[in-house]
């Protein structure tokens, strides 16, 4: 009998099955150095229980994978990730919620791309201009005390580091964050367009960049993770007292009382955004020579990788740094955390600088990987109708090319905050998270619901049915964690996050009413044997109705109860 890979090849228009689970695996291995984007502004919050957070946060990602592997399993001619596989058994039951889990997706993991090339621009600059030394800030201010001028530390250091603090437009946007377009921004866009210039090659030629760089910042890690245990610079006495701080940024020790665990679940809510990430292993479906077995192995060994350093590099980081050192302001921005790493391994100079270049080259490697994944989904999302057309375009490599585009030019807009301040920074980090719950949320529920309508068609694998319950209730669980942690990065973030998730509706609305005439592409569920969308029946009744109000239930109750 002949496989999928044997008898079906790529057209024309369509992206094409040139990798086996290995390619996934490498492109996907950027997920780790997502612990780089908020290891800084988690320790800030919550303190000494940081290190517990990161570990529970991806052992729920683990399990919360199973599922996942399942569900993409049943549509083995789609890419586009977890999002895609569960609209697909929410589309039974409303249009809108459908493609709800699609945009989520989206507008979760876009944001990488500006966030990551941010942290990157300013290693950086940190080569271009290091920080003066305190012998040069002195000699500054003497200089200005004896023009008759007074000049005090931080505006010495201002006046030392120009091209630090050039900018060619800020302004303030309704009070809430602050755009700016200086140094970061364009080294920002310079990354970026880098990215865009190694995805255009198509996913083949991606994988072999991605399996490079890759096995070079993993090994990395690794040695970060491992060398402290050895080398004396990791010290047990950094995790207590196990209590979360009293207010976040300073060092005094709070309790466990309402405030302490509104921190904490502010914590496991962005800690989410990346330990759940290694779930973009399975976008490529469509792209695997053999889906069947590829699927499973390449969500299920980037997990295994995940679970390693998640859960090593924290722990090893706070043993090093403790509660003060994890408080610096460079260590919650992300620029000081490659010089701490040289630090924890017992580097000088040299260390220090090659350690900034790893860095670099690993917020290029998740920025990679988040450019193939999310521009995937609005392939996808295209492709099955629930987008506008112009996303399902391809180039002669087989690279969606128009979703690319798109990704590109909203990040570029998205650089302008996130190269402003730490605030904004945060600030897109939380929004974007309340859309990537959303999706969670959807999709793991997605699971039960295809068991129940789709229960017939043939499974590649099958999670057990424990996981798959367990999951389910890790949704509700993810839920509170936005309802009541959201607001520990911003006090609207949640709001915000809910805004962000309602312009889908006229969205789709456009691709299906205007563009479509109401009816969605035939071969949107082709996979599970269903030729009319009008035809669905829906054997889980009254079920995911109750489901969505119960999870909305959960997050306005938490929002109410948890409080700083």
């Amino acid at each position: 009998m002949a496989t999928l890979s044997e008898t079906k090849t790529a057209g024309q228009g369509e992206l094409h099955r040139a990798i086996d689970w290995k390619g996934a695996f490498w492109v996907a291995s950027g997920v780790p150095a997502l612990v780089l984007f908020s290891i800084g502004g988690i320790a800030g919050t919550v303190g000494i229980p940081a290190f517990a957070v990161w570990a529970i946060s991806m052992c729920m990602g683990f399990i919360q994978s199973f599922t996942y592997a399942e569900i993409a399993g049943l549509f083995p001619s789609k890419s586009g990730g977890a999002s895609v596989y569960g609209a697909a058994a929410w589309v039974r039951y409303s249009k809108f919620i459908a493609p709800l889990s699609v945009w989520c997706n989206w507008f979760a993991w876009t944001p990488v791309l500006s966030l990551g090339t941010a942290i990157a621009a300013g290693y950086i600059l940190d080569l271009m201009e290091p920080a003066p030394t305190a012998e040069a800030v002195q000699a500054m201010i003497a200089q200005a005390t004896a023009a008759g001028q007074t000049m005090d530390a931080a505006a010495a250091t201002a006046a030392l580091m120009p091209i630090h603090n050039w900018s060619l437009f800020t302004a303030n946007v309704g009070g809430l964050v602050n755009v700016s377009i200086n140094w970061t921004f364009f080294i920002g866009a310079i990354l970026m367009l880098l990215a865009f210039a190694i995805q255009h090659r198509g996913i083949l030629g991606t994988a072999k960049v991605q399996t490079v760089v890759g096995l070079v910042i993993v090994i990395t890690l690794l040695i970060v993770g491992v060398i402290p245990f050895f080398n004396g610079n990791f010290n047990s006495a950094n995790f207590t007292p196990f209590v979360p701080l009293a207010v976040p940024y300073a060092p005094e020790p709070g309790s466990w009382n309402t405030a302490g665990w509104t921190l904490v679940l502010g914590g496991m809510f962005i800690a989410a955004w990346s330990t759940y990430g290694f779930e973009t292993a399975i976008c490529y479906t469509s792209e695997f020579k053999n889906p069947d077995t590829d699927t499973f192995k390449a969500i299920f060994y980037s997990g295994l990788l995940c679970l390693l350093l998640f859960i090593l590099v924290p722990i090893t980081f706070q043993g090093y740094l403790g509660l003060t050192g994890m408080l610096d302001p460079g260590i919650v921005a992300g620029t000081g955390v490659a010089s701490a790493m040289a630090m924890m391994v017992g580097g000088g100079h040299f260390i220090h600088t090659l350690f900034v270049f790893l860095m670099i080259a690993s917020l290029i490697l998740i920025i990679i990987t988040a450019m193939a994944g999310s521009s995937r989904t609005l392939y996808q999302g295209s492709v099955d109708g629930w987008l506008p057309r112009y996303l399902s375009g391809v180039n002669h490599n087989g690279a969606p090319t128009n979703a690319m585009w798109t990704d590109l030019v909203f990040n570029m807009i998205l650089l302008s905050f996130a190269s402003s301040d730490a605030t904004a920074y945060y600030f897109i980090l939380a929004v974007s998270n309340c859309g990537y719950i959303i999706f969670n949320f959807l999709n793991l529920n997605s699971g039960w619901i295809h068991r129940i309508d789709n229960g017939h068609v043939r499974r590649p694998y099958k999670a057990p049915t424990l996981i798959l319950a367990a999951g389910t209730v890790l949704s509700f669980v993810n839920a509170a964690f936005m309802g009541a942690g959201a607001k520990v990065w911003n006090p609207i973030a949640l709001w915000c996050g809910l805004i962000m998730a309602a312009l889908i509706i006229p969205v789709f609305c456009f691709r299906h009413y205007v563009q479509d005439k109401g009816k969605f592409p035939p071969r949107m569920l082709e996979d599970l044997g269903i030729t009319d969308s009008g035809k669905m029946e829906r054997k889980a009744g009254i079920l995911p109705y109750l489901t969505l109000v119960a999870g909305v239930a959960v997050v306005l109750i938490t929002n109410w109860i948890f409080t700083l």
